[in-house]
């Protein structure tokens, strides 16, 4: 095996990260390494090559970037038996404890000690990376790489869809970045019967109806409200998934959905946000759900279902590729909004 590996690496406390070359890790009592075949940018991931006041206060530098992946156990830590040498695998991101009263009870994925692989630690923007056992995932063999590496944020989107319980339910997805993106082919297999998307990127409009939105909104320039009443019949809608972390988003969200119905906030604003609580949510009946990462495990054995049996035709989403080297490019691309999921080849 080789000593060192290429990696992008979060270096200084500034816009940017730097490809550099590194020391193979070995994996310690517990953990796994993994040679990186595919990985994702995630929009976590452009927060801290940017470095916002959420990285600043969550990464500390140097450190090895990125959290979505594919690839295969390479090397086992001591005391490790749940996988073999070989597995080709993906990780969840989620570092519980183990012990708080969290993930004592079933809650493992908000557990209150809780890291996250690529934020907490040093990441998989690499050629190898080390991985938790309790994280590792085996992939079936029948899902090509590429989706594999895209299974975490694809449980974003499965668990922010469920907390509807969308089935024959008229949806408003606000936000068709990749988190928004994936969740309409996940609604649809969810049995959606409307899937409105509210979305000021011309370019991710266009994907949201080529992956299966019924109806697609510019809601800077088109009447939301207007359209969501002939849509619905004048109801509301029954849920709206928020994706995008954007107040203006939620708040026009909240507006739309129809007094008892429900709203999963997946996106993650930067400052603050305020709602009119009284009359958007206290006097509506509205149920308002927090989604943070996926269950462990059950959203995985969901996005294994939809992606083996072909459930779910997420190649679409799936924009660019890039060699790792080539990482600055995803990043730019992040930024205009001009794109879907981006792929990296280490």
């Amino acid at each position: 095996m080789d000593s060192t590996m290429k990696a992008v690496v979060k270096s200084r406390p500034e816009f940017g990260a730097e490809l550099q070359e590194v020391p193979v890790p070995d994996p310690a009592p517990g953990q796994v390494l993994v040679k990186i075949q595919q990985t994702s940018i995630c929009g976590s991931d452009y927060h801290i090559y940017k470095w916002n006041k959420w990285a600043e206060n969550n990464v500390e530098i140097p450190q090895i970037m990125g959290h979505e992946m594919a690839g295969e156990v390479v090397a086992l830590g001591c005391g490790v038996s749940s996988v073999s040498a070989g597995d080709f695998v993906s990780a969840e991101t989620h570092i519980p404890c183990g012990h708080c009263y969290q993930c004592k009870t079933g809650l493992q994925h908000i557990c209150v000690n809780m890291k996250i692989l690529g934020v907490h630690t040093d990441g998989v923007f690499a050629d190898y990376a080390v991985i938790e056992e309790v994280d590792v995932w085996k992939n079936d063999p029948a899902i090509p790489a590429k989706f594999a590496s895209i299974q975490e944020p694809l449980g974003n989107a499965i668990d922010t869809i469920r907390a509807g319980e969308v089935a024959a339910k008229n949806i408003l997805i606000t936000g068709a970045g990749p988190a928004g993106l994936l969740s309409i082919p996940v609604a649809k297999a969810f049995g959606a019967a409307n899937i409105i998307v509210s979305e000021p990127n011309d370019y991710r409009r266009e994907l949201a109806e080529e992956v299966g939105a019924d109806f697609v909104v510019n809601p800077l320039e088109d009447d939301l409200e207007a359209i969501v009443e002939e849509v619905t019949d004048g109801t509301g809608v029954d849920f709206v998934a928020e994706m995008s972390g954007v107040e203006a988003a939620i708040n026009q969200g909240l507006r739309q959905i129809t007094p008892g119905g429900t709203i999963a906030l997946l996106g993650v604003p930067d400052d603050p946000v305020r709602l009119n609580l009284t009359d958007d949510l206290i006097f509506k009946g509205i149920n308002m759900i927090g989604v943070t990462g996926r269950e462990m495990f059950q959203t995985w054995y969901i996005a294994r279902r939809l992606l083996k049996e072909k459930k779910i035709d997420i190649a679409p989403i799936i924009t660019h590729e890039f060699p790792l080297e080539d990482f600055a490019k995803g990043m730019e691309l992040m930024q205009s909004g001009n794109c879907g999921k981006i792929v990296l080849n280490p």
